[in-house]
């Protein structure tokens, strides 16, 4: 090293470096994709599409870009960055293999997606199981968001169109499961459609939850223990009806538009009907209130239908509604819970923001564009987006305790799987030496410690 200048020490660079590995702490996602079992689940459903003679396994090319993915990557070629590690990832294919295979998936439609939703399952049951109490179920109840999405475009691609927000591209909609505050959420559906899709087309909220209740075990598939979250969007009348069918009868907690019919009704509730609203903590929300409606605003809903309705000073600098109430922001849903004081389910409703948070995660990991022309390869990429923040939500559930739970995508990349590792070969047996100065060494070996224990599949 040279003598410092500036701010920082000059180095000399070269080239040919031996025994390091870059990108290291992807090890992490590795071990989870063998502790979830999904390396084999994957490559069983895909053997169809494995022709005579290759070289490579297409579950493994699959998973292959998903890792990319997790790691940062938003397009196929980007799978280069575990092609450069085979120490770590194994063989890797070439770009040209990787999109032939896409191809050939997308050619097949139904029945591949099926196959990688079936192992993609398979997987989530065996990881929940492992996962105990830090499963999302471990309560006894899954809550699924539903939630869209708007995909920009860049060029002309298949189905891509104006949005409702004047921009041109995408308008999937997806489901995730609800990690709760600690944890990440898992990806379950993802519907592609063009950029001009209604936002509360029942038809698709319908195909969206069926998709993420195929996701879930079977006892959560069906019954009030699975409860269905979505924004005004799905708040439509024939959503509502098939949650509520009965032999399905699933939980829902759906928002409701402020028509002039509820509005009304909000003006007729006496002061004294109001109850505050609540904090996560138990305490009092300032500002706020709830209160249910009953009578003709319930007309041609589902019967045990409740009504619950919140009003609540606007933050500063919020433009007024036409839909306020003396100053105040009116906001509406739907549920069909009984057992629970209204506070408490508008509390439960509210907490459906962490959708946001699911989605901005997906956005920094594959989602932020289509890489594709066709929508039949998209969809395809869409079931890729969905593996990698599988991925990113089981590995922590698995292998991390306390705030590191919660780290979202970036703050894994930047503090674990970015760091760097000495490859070392010792009685016919690979080992990672992490850096001892790295601050986050030894969160990668404990995590790594705590998915080694953990019982393989099968």
């Amino acid at each position: 090293m040279k003598k410092s200048i500036g701010s920082y020490p000059r180095v000399r660079i070269e080239g040919g470096g031996r025994g390091v590995v870059s990108q290291a702490g992807a090890v992490l996602l590795v071990e989870t994709v063998r502790k979830a079992g999904l390396d084999r689940a994957i490559s069983a459903a895909l053997m169809p599409w494995r022709r005579p003679r290759a070289v490579h396994d297409p579950g493994k090319i699959l998973l292959d870009v998903a890792l990319a993915v997790a790691l940062g990557g938003d397009c196929l070629a980007d799978v280069g960055k575990l092609r450069a590690e085979p120490a770590v990832f194994g063989p890797v294919a070439s770009d040209p293999t990787v999109s032939r295979l896409v191809d050939s998936l997308a050619a097949a439609g139904p029945k591949a997606l099926s196959a990688i939703r079936a192992a993609r399952a398979e997987a989530r049951e065996h990881v929940w199981n492992v996962a105990k109490n830090a499963a999302p179920d471990a309560e006894g109840q899954v809550v699924v968001d539903l939630d869209g999405v708007l995909v920009p475009a860049h060029s002309e691609k298949q189905d891509a169109t104006a949005t409702w927000k004047k921009t041109f591209g995408h308008h999937p909609l997806m489901g995730f499961v609800d990690h709760g505050s600690g944890g990440a959420g898992e990806p379950v559906a993802g519907l592609l459609r063009p950029g001009n899709a209604g936002s509360n087309t029942a038809a698709d909220h319908i195909t969206t939850a069926q998709l993420a209740l195929a996701q879930l075990p079977k006892k959560y598939r069906r019954g009030s223990q699975t409860l269905i979250r979505t924004n005004s969007a799905g708040g439509t009348h024939e959503f509502a009806a098939w949650l509520a069918k009965r032999g399905r009868w699933l939980s829902y907690s759906v928002g409701m538009t402020i028509t002039d019919t509820i509005h009304q009704a909000v003006l007729k509730i006496p002061p004294a009907t109001w109850t505050v609203a609540v904090e996560p903590d138990g305490e009092i929300r300032d500002g706020a209130w709830v209160a249910e409606l009953t009578g003709d605003v319930l007309k041609g809903r589902p019967q045990g239908t409740r009504l619950i309705v919140r009003k609540e000073r606007p933050h500063p600098g919020a433009q007024s509604r036409i839909t306020d109430a003396d100053g105040l922001r009116l906001t509406a849903f739907a549920t069909n819970t009984t057992d629970i004081p209204i506070a408490a389910l508008e509390l439960r409703h509210r907490q459906r923001a962490r959708a946001e948070d699911r989605i901005r995660a997906a956005r920094a990991t594959g989602l932020r564009n289509l890489p594709l022309h066709d929508t039949a390869q998209n969809q395809i990429w869409l079931e890729i987006v969905q593996i990698a923040p599988d991925l990113l939500a089981w590995m922590p559930m698995l292998a991390l305790t306390g705030e590191t739970r919660g780290w979202e995508p970036r703050r894994l990349r930047l503090r674990l799987f970015s760091a760097a590792a000495q490859i070392v070969t010792t009685a016919r047996r690979r080992h990672l030496r992490f850096a001892r100065h790295w601050p986050w060494t030894d969160v990668i070996t404990a995590a790594l410690a705590r998915l080694d224990a953990l019982p393989n599949p099968g």
